[in-house]
């Protein structure tokens, strides 16, 4: 599937951006030119050499603010990812095989979750929990798993009838062997594409939140924070919104495109797609006899 991904051009573009955003969340506070947490006199200065995009309301340096605040948006939007892909797919995978009553609850506890306003929820759980990001993110990746409940529980439907997952139930295969050895291959193909879905909206989660001034502790940067006080300074910097709004724009575009290129390539699609791309090779290869012929 990697090697599919990669061979459109969408799919590169997409990979190479969120990879960019990963290397920053890794490498972010050691390339930060200057203490992102420094203060100084020169107060909302324009982009200059010493500071490539100039200096917030209180003297410290925009840009060290947004390399070092990368690590949050990214772990936060994992958090939400991840936990989201363990509550809801694992669920919705034993659903189909476990019975009756484990498939009324899990369905029924899924409509409960959908029906919770995620972000109202995550602002309710950080008043009671405290001012924290990580539990924030952990609830809000509970109350988004029914969209991998469904995604899995839907692609484990369409294979758990066929005839050769019968055929090994009958000849006492477990559950366990089953799902792994036959299931897992059919189910993974729509759980990636809603993981890469759930990371764009765990991005606007975060961003939500430090927005609001919710989970992070300041004067920690992060990216939403530092559009949220940039936008109290516009007749002074009218620009300074733009680096921490284009970054939030461009990872959550690339998680969508990543998702777009994975439902792309997979299933009925990707083999279409295959074929389309074996059968326009073959007529160039008639097109050109000489080159065909060269080696003789």
């Amino acid at each position: 599937m990697v090697r599919r991904v990669l061979a459109l051009t969408s799919g590169r573009i997409a990979v190479t951006i969120l990879a960019v955003i990963a290397l920053l969340a890794v490498l972010g506070p050691w390339l930060a030119p200057q203490n992102p947490l420094a203060t100084s006199d020169h107060t909302l200065s324009a982009a200059s050499g010493a500071h490539w995009l100039g200096t917030d309301y209180l003297g410290r340096d925009v840009f060290s603010r947004l390399l070092d605040g990368s690590r949050v948006s990214v772990l936060g939007s994992l958090e939400v990812a991840l936990m989201a892909l363990v509550v809801g797919a694992i669920p919705g995978i034993l659903s189909v095989y476990l019975g009756r009553v484990f498939e009324w609850l899990t369905l029924r506890l899924a409509d409960t979750l959908v029906a919770l306003p995620f972000l109202l929820f995550a602002v309710a759980v950080i008043a009671l929990l405290g001012n924290g990001i990580t539990q924030a993110m952990l609830v809000t990746g509970a109350l988004v798993s029914p969209l991998f409940y469904r995604v899995a529980r839907a692609a484990t439907l369409a294979v758990a009838r066929s005839p050769y997952v019968e055929a090994a139930l009958i000849s006492g295969a477990s559950i366990g062997w089953v799902v792994r050895r036959h299931v897992w291959a059919k189910v993974l193909p729509p759980i990636a594409v809603a993981l890469a879905q759930t990371i764009g909206v765990g991005f606007v989660i975060v961003s939500s939140l430090t927005f609001l001034g919710i989970g992070v502790q300041p004067p920690a940067p992060t990216w939403g924070g530092l559009l949220a006080s940039d936008l109290g300074y516009l007749s002074y910097q009218p620009w300074a919104p733009l680096a921490p709004a284009l970054l939030i724009m461009v990872t959550v575009w690339a998680s969508n495109v990543l998702a777009d290129a994975i439902r792309d390539v997979s299933g009925e699609a990707g083999r279409a797609l295959l074929n389309t791309r074996k059968a326009r090779a073959n007529r160039l290869d008639k097109a050109d006899p000489v080159s065909a012929g060269g080696t003789r």
